[in-house]
């Protein structure tokens, strides 16, 4: 059987959907209906006050039974952790012709004592004819019904609190946590797309949907309608929660004690192994008869009896637990988006299409909008006014990346040439020609799509219309027909009216003690001796443009002139680093295939020049300067790569004191750490951005060296911060080496200025990312990369209308390696919308994470963390309640509901807020803190979401000749078995975690020594030996760094070890040592905010 199969055809959510006659329909559009009055929780640790749940028609309130049956819990033995809930197979309880089981999306297991998470449509549709048997099937097919769920046994390895009396139904409970909300690991009001026994018949199908989580209900048993409890282990199963329907009803009654429900006998349920938590999924072919549970297999649910046997005595209920595999999984969702759209090309034709998620691996056809490697919107589906969108509160915004490296499978964007003329535009709005603009007058003129001025076309850029308004050469023409395109740019778009000259590189090397003894110097020119020959080149040049130079420096600044006419290079000393200049002109900067023997020569004695130094002041501000200053005098841009070992205290201009005090920590004045000390900085980073001097700078510190105030200018001018604490060249040497390699070969556009242009109805208001911006409109990067985005938020200035969308037009103007000057262009339709519900059914929350992040990280360095967190909690809520109150379907306050596509966004949030920015453990360091904040500035959304959720893939599960990356498994210590290797990454950090009960033979294999105690802990490079399993987890690790911009070290790390503490701060469903909450808890937390907003 297929597990990923996908869902039955059900209806577009564009036609009416069939009914079920008979049923209760809810109302159209959201309006108000029928629900139970919303409950406020409780106060914590006291009593809850209950509600009364309305019951559906004709269902009278059963006496209270005297109690559940016994429950019995399956234990895995000592030291294992139960893992996937359907390891053998799943069962199929009855022969179902009509519908075909399926797996529920999440791994979910049966039997969580919350009801099950059920999803809800987004929108309710009018009523349409009957349905046709096939249309029954179909929608049965999709269908999931759900309702409270009968307690089960934790999965083992959790242990739980003491039996909780509930008073009401109302999905209370008492507490004490992180948050003041639900007790560690007890169920809140939660559920996500479960069976459940006693099911009643759906009230209606549903378009695309929400996942919604249930409390358990306590107090009342309650009665079955129409169909009978399922055996245990029983449930309706349903598609990939992609597209299903889902039906949400009321929690039925239990019948009370000796009561008969007639029905065929079905088989028993299956048996579980220990190891094996939960229940199989199964699926019901279809509405048949009341069928009972079987004579001595416990009860569904609490107070049932087991008809046919002895009721038992009467037993406590066991505490409320929210089963981890009941909410939302990260993992499962990205499973299914894999499989439903990874196979097929994601063509860009379609206005407001929503993209694939940034995890799975898809081709792009670009026709007519940018691809979503260049751009992603946290919504394609923007609210009409600016009402709806602060009703909503869902960030509008785009993380653009716009010379994002494509896979060699797309082509680059075209380059256009319109010789002097230049670039056609708008002649008001300044946009640039595009796929959106209108021809008119046969031709003669165009409409601007943007601002809807009416321009003439110039006679060499005529042409005429076909008989649908299109031009007949728009298909040979870039501008007209795709997303993505270059023009070259004439002299207009130069500065001063000149063609700028081709880009130079300054390697600027600190020669301090620091530097020299940890063999840094010598490792470092080394290397540039084989690295200037990988210097970047446009397209086929046979050798680069870029021209090179050398500076080395401690208290004072040394320049080389290695010109190529020279026998040696000649060394030039600066002290007076007040004011700095550059010594020399002619010389300094070089081609390298001409002064390759001097450079070379260069490079020998740098490291004998400076070998016994004791010099340990450095400079650090004057480098910079003098740097710009040759770039100025050589009137050229390019990129200072700074090499730098300790905190600047030399007497010079840039002067720091060291003022790390973790004393401030979550106080008011927490903030200062992460603002520069001086503004000195800024004003040289100002300085730099006007010369097109973009400076990459790279750390070698033992202590603190205030990152905070070192990184101001290359955050101002798009460069890069590298830092290694604690350089050692036999352990670090590997990955210093390759990113710099990397840093050096990266295509960069210089001299850059940004302008994201949006049609009448939205503008941009705000913009994040490593640049600096002089106006409110133009974002300026002395250099800019592949790897680094800019995010921009978008507000309503007027009305937008659904038929013609919103467009973004991102022009960037920069000079590319060779010194030619362009203007890359992209552009983007979104649709826009009346009804909240198409805002949440076309969001994007791997994006809205990505801004949600940069925005509290920049809110870091002006307000408490505290207050940035609470902000980020509040805004969350609102979003969800927003959904909850105009888009779900009624059902009663104790379940959380959450939209399909955000679903995630409860657990993405949370991780963000343990990151180490906003809630630091006692081992992080105030540098890495200011290091992890500039680094987010600028990352992109698929760096953002590994970031925050690392990927977690157990190594001896799947088949060692198996050549595809092993499926990854939640991020949580319950996930973990000590009888197996994982592999942990995060685009930074890299872990290969050991179980302690490994077999031998695998510690053999991947370690070359006998047993487990042999292992180093903290090995950071696995030894090549000639087996299956080695070549396979050695293949594996170098594949995932050859997906992330930056090397990521091993480290292995030991169960039980103490490198473990470290290793388990990356389990982000947990709590977190800095007492962060885990996902269970942040999501009782969540809705607990949700249900205030509500009431």
């Amino acid at each position: 059987m297929n597990v990923n199969q996908s869902a039955a055809p059900v209806p577009p959510f564009g036609q009416p959907q069939p009914i079920y006659p008979g049923y209760h329909q809810s109302n159209y559009g959201g309006q108000p209906g029928t629900t139970a009055p919303p409950t406020s929780y409780g106060a914590y640790n006291g009593p809850v006050p209950g509600y009364q749940q309305t019951l559906p028609q004709g269902v009278s309130r059963a006496p209270p039974s005297s109690g559940a049956p016994p429950v019995s819990t399956a234990q895995a033995p000592c030291g294992q952790t139960a893992y996937g809930q359907f390891g053998q197979g799943d069962v199929q309880n009855s022969p179902s012709s009509t519908v075909q089981m399926q797996r529920l999306p999440g791994s979910q297991p049966f039997g969580s004592p919350l009801a099950p998470v059920v999803s809800q449509p987004a929108v309710l549709q009018p009523y349409g004819p009957p349905p046709t048997s096939a249309q029954v099937t179909a929608q049965l097919a999709g269908m999931q019904i759900s309702g409270a769920m009968a307690p089960a046994p934790p999965p083992s390895g959790l242990g739980y609190g003491p039996p909780t009396s509930l008073a009401s139904a109302s999905g209370s409970f008492p507490n004490s946590g992180p948050y003041g909300s639900y007790p560690q690991g007890q169920a809140p009001p939660l559920s996500q797309a479960q069976g459940h026994p006693g099911v009643q018949p759906p009230q209606r199908s549903a378009p695309p949907l929400a996942s919604s989580f249930t409390p358990p209900a306590s107090g009342v048993p309650r009665m079955p309608s129409m169909t009978s409890p399922l055996l245990p282990g029983q449930g309706f199963g349903g598609p990939p929660v992609s597209q299903p329907n889902h039906v949400s009803s009321p929690p039925p009654q239990a019948l009370p004690p000796g009561s008969q429900v007639t029905g065929p006998p079905g088989p028993p349920p299956p048996m579980h192994s220990s190891q094996q938590p939960g229940y199989q999924l199964q699926q019901n072919g279809s509405f048949g008869p009341t069928r009972g549970p079987q004579p001595n297999y416990g009860s569904p649910y609490p107070g049932a009896p087991t008809f046919g046997s002895q009721p038992g005595p009467p037993q406590p209920l066991p505490p409320k637990r929210l089963d981890p595999d009941a909410i939302p999984s990260p993992i499962q969702v990205i499973e299914d988006d894999r499989n439903n759209r990874g196979s097929e090309p994601f063509v860009t034709g379609v206005r407001g299409q929503v993209p694939p998620l940034v995890t799975t691996s898809f081709l792009v056809k670009d026709q007519g909008n940018a691809s979503p490697r260049y751009i992603r919107c946290t919504s394609y589906n923007i609210p009409c006014t600016s009402d709806m969108a602060k009703q909503a509160q869902v960030p509008l915004a785009a993380v653009i990346k716009p010379l994002a490296r494509l896979p060699p499978e797309e082509a680059s964007p075209y380059v256009v040439d319109h010789g002097e003329s230049g670039p056609l535009r708008c002649n008001r709005c300044k946009a640039y020609m595009c796929p959106f603009m209108q021809f008119i007058e046969g031709g003669r003129r165009f409409q601007c799509y943007f601002c809807s001025c009416i321009n003439d076309v110039p006679p060499q850029y005529f042409q005429h219309l076909d008989h649908t308004g299109k031009r007949v050469d728009a298909y040979d023409r870039p501008e007209l027909s795709l997303g993505s395109y270059e023009f070259l740019a004439t002299v207009d778009y130069c500065k001063n009216n000149k063609f700028p000259s081709p880009p130079a590189f300054i390697f600027m090397i600190d020669v301090s003690y620091n530097a020299i003894r940890t063999g840094l110097v010598r490792l470092l020119c080394e290397e540039l001796k084989s690295l200037l020959d990988y210097l970047p080149r446009e397209g086929g040049a046979e050798e680069s443009a870029i021209r090179v130079g050398f500076v080395t420096y401690n208290k004072v600044l040394h320049f080389y002139n290695v010109k190529s006419s020279l026998a040696q290079p000649q060394m030039m000393v600066v002290s007076d680093v007040a004011d700095m200049f550059v010594p020399l002109l002619d010389g300094f900067l070089v081609n390298v295939n001409e002064s390759r023997a001097v450079i070379t020569s260069l490079l020998d004695q740098i490291p004998e020049m400076f070998a016994d130094t004791r010099e340990t002041e450095t400079v650090f501000a004057p480098v910079i300067q003098a740097g710009m200053e040759a770039l100025k005098a050589a009137e050229c841009a390019g990129k200072l790569f700074l090499f730098h070992t300790s905190l600047p205290i030399a007497e010079a201009p840039g002067k720091l004191k060291n003022r790390d005090d973790r004393k401030l920590i979550n106080t008011d004045k927490e903030k200062t750490l992460f603002q520069p000390q001086t503004g000195a900085y800024q004003t040289l980073a100002k300085e730099c951005v006007a010369q097109g001097c973009c400076v990459d700078l790279f750390l070698f510190p033992n202590q603190y060296v205030d990152v905070a105030t070192l990184s101001v200018v290359p955050q101002f001018t798009g460069g890069s911060v590298y830092k290694y604490a604690c350089f050692q060249v036999e352990n670090d040497q590997e990955r210093f080496l390759s990113d710099l390699r990397r840093d050096v070969q990266k295509v960069v556009g210089f001299d850059a200025v940004m302008r994201v242009r949006t049609s009448t109805g939205i503008r941009a208001v705000d913009f994040f990312g490593a640049f600096y911006m002089s106006n409110t409109t133009d974002v300026k990067l002395a250099g800019l990369d592949g790897d680094k985005t800019v995010t921009v938020e978008f507000k309503h200035d007027d009305r937008l209308n659904e038929e013609s969308g919103a467009l973004l037009q991102c022009a960037l103007l920069y000079t590319s390696c060779a010194g030619q000057r362009r203007l890359r262009i992209h552009n983007l339709a979104l649709n826009c919308c009346t009804l909240l519900a198409d805002l949440y059914r076309n969001c994007e929350t791997d994006t809205l994470i990505n801004y949600m992040a940069k925005f509290a990280y920049r809110g870091v360095l002006n307000s408490p963390v505290k207050s940035v967190r609470d902000t980020l909690i509040t805004q969350c809520a609102q979003i969800l309640a927003c959904y909850r109150k105009n888009c779900a379907s009624p059902s009663s306050a104790g379940q959380l509901i959450l939209p399909e596509c955000m679903k995630l966004l409860p657990v993405y949030l949370n991780c963000v807020l343990k990151s180490d920015v906003l809630q630091p453990g006692a081992e992080v360091t105030t540098d890495d803190r200011a290091y992890v904040r500039q680094l987010v500035t600028s990352m992109d959304v698929a760096e953002t979401n590994v970031f925050f959720y690392p990927r977690l893939l157990p190594l001896t599960k799947s088949p060692i000749e198996s050549t595809t990356e092993p499926p990854a498994i939640r991020a949580s210590e319950e996930r973990l078995s000590n009888g197996d290797i994982y592999l942990l990454e995060n685009g930074l950090n890299l872990f290969l975690w050991v179980g302690a009960s490994v077999q031998q033979g695998v510690v053999q294999s991947l370690f070359n020594v006998p047993s487990f105690s042999q292992i180093t802990s903290g090995l950071s490079v696995l030894p090549v030996l000639d087996n299956p399993l080695s070549k396979k987890v050695r293949g594996l690790i170098d594949s995932l760094r050859a997906q992330r911009s930056r090397y990521m070290k091993l480290i292995v790390v030991k169960q039980e070890d103490k490198l473990e503490m470290l290793f388990k701060h990356f389990l982000v469903e947990d709590k977190s040592l800095s007492g962060g909450a885990s996902y269970v808890d942040f999501l009782c937390h969540m809705h607990k905010e949700i249900r205030q907003l509500l009431s």
